[in-house]
């Protein structure tokens, strides 16, 4: 048995990946975030970061094709035979088996279409490293259709224009950068490591090579006091990279996070829903001369209705907004408890006897307007 079969750990799946990826066979080719800085996010606190070999992805690969060889050849067995082959198989993936095999069953059932890239920034792996990952899997599954990645923009930023047209050219689809803002301060209190010039180097830069890109903003970023400049900021970035997505990820400030401490002390002063959409209008308003999807696709997002293209869906994404912000104090009291707590997809199921339902809810957990802002923080942070 060679060194590196030896050195090999077992398959690895990374904590996190976009909604859009539900179908995604996910490869972790990096763990954990290279920055692990920024105060709104306390997924990898505590973790180090480290590429894993590419030998040991390759292998992760390899893995999952023998279990779908194995998935394929069990089609038109018998119940014995196919005992048989899943025995094999077993026998061949050795460590974590039974999980290598799950995920390769449910990867195949959704019809091998998709790869994403894990963890935080696989945009760090040297690109020869890289194309090598990229058409490992091109070559051992012809199906896929997109391969997507995270990738901070400081890192995509200092990519040579020829590396990332390699990565282009391999097979690499779509990447997703976490703009949140476009703001400089707000970039800076809240350490993000990255100003707006770099993100907006960064987006351009990826347009450049074809890959597609999704930008995301988070509303309330900034607090009551810099929830203009995150809009207008964010929109003006936003307007000069012309990404293919802008993906809403309204914030929420979790207990683990450094800006949770900001919050205690005064530093930063949390916004809420109705705030928040003010800021989400202010934003889609501003947005000029791009032809964008905007994507409502995380559960954190109080509409779901909010998505369109733009420019041509830019007053129906503005009317929906609308909606909520002239609704009565109460009713948007009842929307927001019963979007938070499930009870509502959308603005389609908040009817009367949604109403009396929710109602009926609030009262029995005494939630009124004195601390419903409360209660919807905790409802959202039980998501996180």
């Amino acid at each position: 048995m060679n060194k590196s079969a030896v050195d090999y750990m077992g398959f690895e799946i990374g904590p996190i990946r976009p909604p859009s990826e539900q179908t995604s066979l996910l490869l972790r080719v990096t763990r954990n975030c290279p920055w692990n800085k920024c105060k709104f996010c306390g997924l990898y606190k505590g973790q180090s970061f480290s590429v894993r070999k590419k030998e040991d992805v390759i292998r992760d690969l390899e893995m999952i094709r023998y279990s779908i060889d194995a998935l394929e050849e069990m089609e038109e067995c018998s119940d014995l035979e196919k005992g048989v082959i899943q025995n094999t198989l077993f026998e061949k993936l050795g460590r974590n088996n039974k999980r290598v095999y799950q995920i390769a069953s449910n990867w195949y059932r959704a019809g091998m279409t998709s790869v994403f890239l894990q963890d935080g920034n696989t945009m760090v792996v040297k690109p020869d490293d890289m194309v090598e990952i990229l058409l490992t899997l091109r070559s051992l599954f012809p199906t896929i259709q997109r391969i997507t990645s995270y990738g901070r923009a400081h890192t995509i930023a200092r990519i040579s224009d020829c590396d990332s047209l390699r990565l282009s050219k391999a097979g690499l689809n779509r990447i997703h950068i976490g703009m949140e803002t476009g703001s400089d301060e707000i970039l800076k209190s809240v350490n993000k490591g990255v100003d707006k010039s770099t993100q907006i180097i960064a987006g351009q830069k990826v347009r450049a090579t074809g890959i597609e890109l999704s930008e995301y903003f988070m509303p309330g970023l900034g607090g009551r006091e810099f929830s203009n400049s995150n809009a207008l900021e964010t929109a003006d970035a936003i307007n000069q990279i012309n990404p293919n997505f802008i993906r809403i990820r309204t914030l929420a400030v979790t207990k683990k996070s450094e800006l949770y401490k900001d919050y205690e002390s005064g530093i930063f002063t949390r916004t809420n829903d109705v705030d928040m959409m003010k800021e989400l209008y202010l934003f889609i308003e501003s947005l000029n001369g791009i032809s964008s999807m905007i994507k409502s696709d995380h559960i954190l997002n109080l509409m779901t209705e909010l998505e369109g293209k733009l420019p041509e869906d830019k007053e129906k994404m503005l009317s929906v907004i609308s909606w909520f912000l002239e609704l009565s104090e109460e009713d948007k009291m009842l929307f927001r408890i019963g979007r938070r707590g499930g009870m509502l997809k959308g603005i389609q199921d908040f009817d009367m006897a949604s109403k009396k339902r929710i109602a009926e809810i609030c009262v029995a957990n005494k939630i009124d307007y004195r601390n419903v802002d409360q209660i919807v923080d905790e409802m959202m942070n039980r998501f996180i």
